[in-house]
């Protein structure tokens, strides 16, 4: 099995996981492009991933591209998730809940 996510797995025991890609795909990164039935190289040792679509095809679907429209949510969990989660780089939490290093 190979897993590829811009996002958190959990309980992921065994097999290919590519985890941690990122931009994310709704706003406009590489996995935006993909679609189901899209053949994927994977080759772990170079930590390589390919997506085996024509560039022309590629530039066809990003011209198409539209980006996700979040909820129309003004308050709750709904607002907080896309108002202030990060990034995967920075660790997928609420931007409020990260804390600062202590000085050495």
């Amino acid at each position: 099995m190979v897993g590829i996510s811009d996002a958190r797995m959990s309980d992921t025991a065994f097999g290919t996981i590519v985890r941690h890609i990122m931009p994310k795909s709704a706003v406009g990164g590489p996995l935006a492009l993909v679609q189901t039935g899209d053949r994927i190289r994977i080759i772990v040792p170079q930590r390589n991933l390919e997506l085996l679509v024509d560039a022309t095809e590629l530039a066809r679907r990003a011209q198409n591209w539209r980006p996700t429209q979040p909820p129309n949510a003004s308050r709750g969990y709904a607002y907080l998730f896309h108002q202030s989660v990060l990034q995967v780089d920075q660790g997928c939490d609420f931007d409020f809940l990260v804390g600062t290093r202590p000085s050495v």
